[in-house]
């Protein structure tokens, strides 16, 4: 029986363990910072407070001990909002060793240094710990209520590490849960950040009282720019065709369950971002911080991403949306399939 550790309690990473619990092949111990959404799960072995009606199995232990959620584990799932996930992994690096296998399934990108998840746990393990991880990025169209229930999903596990994909493809899948492999960690990881940020203008526009026409334009020019910030950080383009880049990004701009989408509802309705921020109650809408960095790793890059640059511009500046519409709408005339890669 396989050991593995779930490091983070929110949503996902509840989901995540009711995932790996109901097969009953892994033994499952789910850390949780929490002492509150601790003492929930260890009561009525549920999530309350992020993920309430859904029973997690006995064979999840919840803790809130490093040393106990790592002992003897084969994997370390890594589900924690991304501007922890470095401090996170300092504190628990002591416990780390070279065959365990490391899964980010985080999906968003350090603020301060533009670094995917994958590249943050790498630079801590090989600082602190002087070798290099097995790791790899586990990302798709996944709300975690829908997991949890059993409804039928499709993600991607990616990595250079073939033996590693591998075993996550088996340790996750049953015949609700599928998982794909990829060894395009770039295109996957950046695909399941980026789509937040085209989230957070859907919602506007549906908060603005905008019909479906601008969301599919929305949607179809947004992974426009995805895909050429992606590429030109080494993705392939076919990755964000796929599960962790079309399928997510398709589920986060329409699906009501989406926190990012929720936040562009209400700046579209004209709440501020502080007073939409605290009425969440813990929850983390990613694109919010990724945003930020996107805008970053594009000027580095070199890359236009309109979009992008507008919702970093409402985020931010508190530019009104309905001007941020406004003025993607009337910029200069381009080509759809332009090769030149800073059009969009």
């Amino acid at each position: 029986m396989s050991q593995i550790a779930v490091i983070g309690a929110g949503a996902w990473g509840t989901a995540l363990s009711i995932v790996l619990g109901r097969k009953s092949v892994h033994e499952v111990r789910l850390w949780a910072h929490d002492s509150h959404v601790l003492d929930l799960i260890i009561r009525a072995r549920e999530n309350a407070q992020y993920l309430a009606g859904h029973k997690i199995p006995p064979s999840v232990t919840p803790t809130a001990d490093f040393e106990e959620a790592l002992h003897n584990a084969d994997m370390v799932v890594s589900v924690m909002p991304s501007h922890y996930c470095r401090n996170i992994f300092e504190g628990l690096h002591a416990y780390l060793h070279p065959d365990m296998l490391l899964v980010s399934a985080t999906k968003g990108i350090e603020n301060d240094t533009g670094k995917r998840m994958t590249e943050v746990i790498s630079d801590v393990v090989e600082r602190s710990l002087g070798f290099k991880p097995r790791v790899g990025a586990l990302s798709g169209p996944s709300f975690a209520k829908e997991v949890a229930r059993g409804d039928p999903t499709a993600i991607t596990i990616a990595s250079q590490d073939s033996d590693l994909a591998r075993a996550v493809q088996r340790g996750f899948s049953d015949p609700t849960f599928r998982v794909y492999t990829n060894a395009d960690v770039i295109g996957v990881e950046l695909g399941g950040a980026l789509k937040n940020i085209i989230a957070i203008a859907a919602g506007i526009c549906d908060g603005l009282g905008f019909g479906h026409n601008s969301v599919a334009a929305l949607i179809t020019r947004g992974l426009a720019e995805i895909t050429r910030l992606a590429v030109a950080a080494g993705a392939r383009q076919e990755t964000l065709a796929g599960l962790a880049g079309l399928g997510d990004l398709v589920l986060t701009c329409t699906g009501e369950l989406s926190r990012n989408r929720r936040v562009g509802v209400d700046l579209g309705r004209g709440r501020k971002l502080a007073d939409i921020i605290a009425g969440m109650h813990g929850m983390v809408a990613e694109g919010v911080r990724t945003t930020h960095a996107a805008v970053g790793l594009a000027a580095q890059l070199g890359i236009e991403m309109p979009i992008t640059e507008q919702i970093h511009s409402i985020l931010q500046n508190g530019k009104a949306p309905r001007e941020a519409i406004y003025e993607l709408m009337t910029r200069t005339g381009k080509s759809e399939t332009s090769a030149v890669p800073s059009q969009g």
